[in-house]
């Protein structure tokens, strides 16, 4: 039995180009049928979809100064926000997603440009409509990190005024958004100032009276006055005292100057004692005794009241900066790229359709024309191959008798 030899790439080749030739009739009609067809349905039959795109930015994000407020309650300024209802960027550029996506636009859309009737919808659910809406219509983020919006339509003028629609709509509604949350949030800062305004008189006064009764009015300035006051009693007592003694070592207690000094130092004792004792408050001392309680006392009271204070300034400029919001009206959405009547195809795409027809045209003519060749070539040969070739019409014949 003689070793059949392996084809090599030429003759295969040649075997291909020669079975196409032979049934050439065949090749030719399986090739271009197809794609005859896809360049009238292409050229004529589908219609052309254009597509209007615009490139917005993202809302700016409403800053507002709680750094103040959040350092004073110990917790982060985000944080704080969020329990007031603030939003960030982040957070706004999601409320715009949700909105451009949302159900309610869509239906605006719609609704404006009667799209039931141009696609003509022939089915009884709503949201079967919303679905082909939603088929040709898009939003992306690019790498800027800026909105790309698009709709796709057979009229690349309708399709440019919805997408100058979707824009207009989602501003308002993301203004709306905006105010309600601003007013939300005054709300809740108005009636907080009121409670602060409230505490606040409260604690001044309260602090006043403590003062008054206390004579208490500046610890670090009357504490200095009094030390000092009490330096120079001290000073002056121990001279007073040094003159005595020598007084009384020259001339005895009985001198005149003895009974004077003694007086001196008796008076400048008791004027001690007084202001030790906290009997000169009215003028301004203190006692050292009664000092550090009094010191704790009046360093609470003023911390508090600055604390107050402080609470009150703030919720005072946050009410005045939402008050602003709640009252302004401005665009957010601002358009880098507007939509234009851009005439350009998008669907269907003639070439790579042609080309791709082609392409399997191709192949299939090419594939089925070999087969037949290569059954017929087994034929002449009598092999197994062409028996089950004949067994297989075999089938056929007896299911058309």
């Amino acid at each position: 039995m003689e070793k059949q030899e392996s084809a090599g790439f030429i003759e295969i080749c040649l075997r291909v180009m020669n079975n196409n030739l032979r049934h050439f009739k065949l090749w030719l009609a399986i090739l271009l049928l197809p794609t005859i067809v896809a360049f009238v349905m292409v050229m004529w039959v589908i219609k052309p979809m254009y597509s209007a795109t615009a490139t917005v930015t993202p809302p700016k994000s409403t800053s507002t100064s709680l750094s103040g407020l959040s350092s004073m309650l110990g917790g982060s300024a985000s944080g704080i926000g969020s329990m007031l209802g603030l939003t960030g960027g982040d957070e706004d550029e999601n409320a715009v997603w949700t909105i451009l996506n949302s159900w309610e636009l869509h239906n605006d859309v719609i609704e404006k440009f009667d799209l039931k009737r141009r696609y003509k919808f022939k089915g009884d659910f709503h949201s079967d409509l919303l679905k082909a809406f939603r088929k040709n219509f898009g939003v992306s983020i690019n790498k800027e990190m800026m909105f790309e919006i698009y709709v796709e339509d057979e009229d690349y003028r309708l399709a440019a005024e919805m997408v100058s629609f979707i824009l207009a709509k989602a501003d308002s509604a993301f203004n709306a958004y905006k105010t309600a949350q601003a007013r939300q949030s005054r709300i809740y800062f108005q009636s907080r100032l009121d409670s602060c305004e409230h505490v606040l008189d409260s604690l001044l006064d309260d602090f006043a009276r403590f003062q008054e009764e206390n004579n208490f009015y500046d610890p670090e300035i009357q504490l200095e006055s009094t030390l000092k006051y009490l330096s120079s009693l001290q000073v002056r007592r121990e001279e007073v005292a040094m003159e005595m003694a020598y007084e009384k070592a020259d001339r005895g207690e009985g001198s005149k100057r003895f009974e004077e000094l003694n007086k001196r130092y008796k008076g400048v004792n008791s004027a001690l004692n007084a202001t030790l004792k906290g009997k000169n408050d009215n003028v301004g001392m203190v006692s050292l005794k009664k000092s550090p309680k009094l010191s704790a006392e009046y360093l609470r009271r003023d911390t508090e009241l600055r604390v107050q204070e402080a609470m009150y300034k703030l919720l005072r400029q946050q009410s005045e900066e939402m008050r602003l919001e709640e009252s302004k009206m401005l665009t957010n959405l601002h358009i880098l790229v507007p939509p234009w009547e851009n005439d350009k195809k998008v669907y269907p795409l003639r070439g790579i359709t042609l080309v791709f027809v082609f392409c399997v045209s191709f192949l299939i003519a090419t594939l089925l024309c070999n087969i037949i060749g290569y059954i017929e070539t087994e034929k002449t040969r009598g092999t197994p191959v062409a028996g089950e070739w004949l067994t297989f019409k075999g089938f056929f014949r007896k299911s058309r008798d």
